[in-house]
C-alpha cells in the first residue's frame, strides 16, 4: 500500500510540472501580463525588435547587487539606445513575503536609475513557468523574428558581490552585440544564477 501511495505520489507530481515552452532556437512563446499600470504588454507588441525579458526581484541580494553597482541600469540605457525592448518581469507571489507591489516597484526602479521599457507583474506566475524562469535575475534574449536566442546567467560572475561585476564577462551584452551583428550567438544558453523566482 506504501508502494502503491509512492508511486501515486510521483505520478501526481509528474502531471503537475509545468511545462516550459522557451527552447533556444524556437520561437518564443507569445504571453501577456499587466504593467505597473495594470496595462497589459504582450510580447509580439515588440514584434520586429530585439528583446531582453530580465526576470527580477528587488529583495534578492543577487539583483540588488546588479542594480547598486548600476550594471543593470546601465545595460539597460546602454541597449535601449539601440532600440532594444528591455522588459523586466517580476514573478513573486501576492503570498510571499518577497511579493513587490506595483508602486513599490516603480519607486525602487526609479531609485536605481533603471529604464525597462516595461516591467511586468506576473503575480500569477504564468509567464515565469512559461518561459521557465528559475532565478532572479534570469535573462533571455529574443529577435526580431520572434526567435529564443540567448537564455540564463547575465554574466560569468555567480558571487553577490558588487565589486567583482566591472570584471565580469557579461553574457547578454555578448549575445545580443553577436545577434544584432547578424552573427550566431556563441554562447546562446549558461545556467542561471540567482535567488529562485518565489512563486
Amino acid at each position: 500500500m506504501r508502494k502503491l501511495a509512492l508511486v501515486l505520489a510521483t505520478a501526481i507530481a509528474v502531471v503537475a510540472m509545468p511545462t516550459f515552452a522557451a527552447t533556444v532556437g524556437q520561437p518564443a512563446p507569445d504571453f501577456s501580463a499587466p504593467d505597473l499600470s495594470g496595462k497589459p504588454v504582450k510580447l509580439s507588441d515588440f514584434r520586429g525588435k530585439f528583446v531582453v525579458l530580465e526576470w527580477t526581484n528587488p529583495e534578492c541580494p543577487y539583483v540588488r547587487r546588479h542594480y547598486d553597482s548600476g550594471n543593470m541600469p546601465s545595460l539597460q540605457k546602454e541597449v535601449a539606445a539601440k532600440d532594444v525592448v528591455w522588459v523586466a518581469v517580476n514573478s513573486s507571489s501576492p503570498s510571499s513575503g518577497e511579493f513587490t507591489t506595483p508602486e513599490n516597484m516603480a519607486k525602487w526602479l526609479a531609485a536605481k536609475g533603471a529604464v525597462p521599457k516595461a516591467t511586468l507583474i506576473d503575480q500569477d506566475g504564468k509567464v515565469g513557468r512559461l518561459y521557465g524562469a528559475r532565478t532572479t535575475p534570469h535573462m533571455y534574449i529574443i529577435d526580431p523574428q520572434g526567435k529564443l536566442v540567448y537564455a540564463g546567467a547575465i554574466d560569468d560572475k555567480r558571487w553577490a558581490n558588487a565589486a567583482e561585476t566591472k570584471s565580469a564577462k557579461n553574457h547578454v551584452r555578448a549575445a545580443l552585440g553577436e545577434a544584432m551583428a547578424g552573427k550566431p550567438v556563441s554562447v546562446s544558453a549558461t545556467s542561471p544564477y540567482g535567488c529562485s523566482v518565489k512563486y
